[in-house]
């Protein structure tokens, strides 16, 4: 089940706020890790109890950690806790990738090919293996105390509107959050239009430039001539920040309708001067997590060395790279922004002073954009075959003249430019201010409203309507 599914929209989340909001208080978190259960399960319930229980040896075994008095026990404890949840997500996540390049390695020295029957992969495992680490090593670290309530734990892994897509919530940011919320019809409707905004996001934008892109990337990259290539990974690049945005969006309204108040994830990356800056504003919180989590205990720009900086940069986002599928493309992706942050602190950043704000911004897009079509394409052959497209200088004109293609092309660049202007930064101030006036709030939900129906409406008309996080 997806937030933009009519399931959904249309039974789902009516029940759950109804059921939601009759019960008492106390039993709201009880609520929540009921519908979030049956939430996961909708899309894979033979996951379902491999997540309860991991979580229940989590708060167990957290429990353990921060009642030893024992500093060695502590690390046992600690590491024992990391390579369970480390190993489920490699066992799942990459065990296929491992099996298929150890057969191919095995094939090339005329061996028979190993024979494996590939694994599910259970979906958002990413996100929940990553929260439950740093509520693991916040709790060793004594940022925070343990969760005493195994409810409100499992309401924090399992909250249903940052499961399976985030944005990724450190525990602290969260933990008081679980025992004590503002219900407000404040709350409500600040959160029920910041969905409707995620929702139109994702439904208007991302999956009508996703059908562009779907076209072109569909073909052998021979028959495409550099204006397809192009239309292609334009729309590519505006449909993955349209849908990963407004999911993040969807989140974070519907969070904030049940009282709890998340963290951005992200903040109008495509305007960033520099690929640096682009890591600042896309996906923040997984930006964070690798900051804390690995960037900082490599050693971090803490090094007297630059070999050492350097390698800790490449190592995060190979890291990165992985995290987003087990596969060469994306080991390839996390190098290529990997090189391009080394390049930037060995002397790009100087160079970027030179030159205007807008040459800034188009370098970085068009960086950013050349990155995209290695993450997008099925295998490097692919990917290596497009960027030749892209600059085969073979242009068929007629494809920049599709009407549709135009108009959500130029629908998602004005979005995503929006704020690079004074202008653009006050209408987007105000489109996501919150508002708290009873007249604003009439105005607001009515927009909601339109914004809900609308996309409805587009939900109905088309079978198109992908989840691209599945992989992750």
């Amino acid at each position: 089940m997806v937030f933009s599914s009519a399931i959904f929209l249309l039974y789902f989340l009516p029940l759950f706020i109804v059921v939601y909001y009759l019960s008492d208080k106390k039993y709201r978190n009880y609520i929540i890790v009921f519908f979030s259960i049956f939430f996961y399960s909708w899309g894979a319930p033979q996951f379902i109890f491999a997540a309860l229980g991991i979580t229940f040896v989590n708060f167990h075994v957290v429990q353990w950690m921060d009642n030893s008095r024992s500093p060695m026990r502590k690390k046992v404890y600690l590491t024992m806790a990391i390579c369970v949840n480390v190993g489920l997500l490699i066992y799942f996540k990459y065990a296929n990738f491992f099996v298929e390049n150890l057969s191919y390695i095995i094939m090339l020295w005329n061996g028979a090919p190993i024979k494996w029957m590939e694994l599910a992969l259970p979906v958002g495992i990413s996100f929940f293996t990553f929260e439950s680490i740093t509520y693991i090593v916040d709790v060793y670290k004594r940022e925070h105390s343990p969760q005493k309530s195994f409810i409100d734990f499992l309401t924090y892994i399992l909250l249903f509107p940052k499961l399976i897509a985030g944005p990724i919530v450190r525990y602290h940011e969260i933990a008081h959050q679980l025992k004590s919320r503002e219900h407000s019809l404040d709350n409500f409707l600040n959160g029920f239009y910041r969905f409707s905004i995620g929702l139109a996001k994702k439904v208007l934008i991302a999956n009508q430039v996703g059908l562009i892109a779907n076209h072109y990337f569909f073909y052998d990259t021979s028959f495409l001539d550099s204006a397809s290539a192009w239309i292609g990974i334009l729309s590519y690049t505006f449909q993955l920040y349209f849908d990963f945005s407004g999911y993040s969006d969807m989140g974070i309204g519907l969070a904030r309708m049940m009282g709890f108040r998340l963290p951005e994830n992200f903040n109008s990356p495509y305007i960033s001067q520099s690929i640096t800056e682009f890591w600042r504003r896309w996906h923040i919180t997984l930006g964070n997590w690798m900051r804390n989590y690995l960037y900082i205990p490599l050693g971090g720009n803490r090094t007297n060395s630059k070999i050492r900086l350097y390698f800790n940069l490449w190592m995060v986002f190979l890291l990165s790279g992985l995290w987003h599928g087990a596969s060469w493309n994306f080991i390839a992706w996390g190098l290529f922004h990997g090189t391009f942050l080394v390049l930037e602190r060995a002397f790009l950043h100087t160079l970027y002073q030179k030159l205007g704000a807008f040459i800034r911004v188009f370098l970085t897009f068009f960086i950013i954009s050349i990155g995209w079509v290695i993450f997008r394409s099925e295998d490097m052959v692919q990917a290596i075959g497009y960027i030749e497209r892209l600059f085969a200088f073979q242009f068929d004109w007629q494809q920049f003249c599709i009407w549709k293609h135009n108009f959500y092309l130029l629908l998602a660049a004005i979005f995503s430019f929006l704020a690079f202007f004074k202008f653009g930064q006050k209408i987007q101030a105000t489109v996501f201010d919150e508002v708290t006036h009873p007249k604003k709030q009439v105005l607001q939900t009515i927009a909601s409203l339109i914004l809900l129906l609308l996309s409805l409406s587009y939900i109905s008309a088309s079978g198109f309507n992908p989840f691209i996080y599945f992989r992750f």
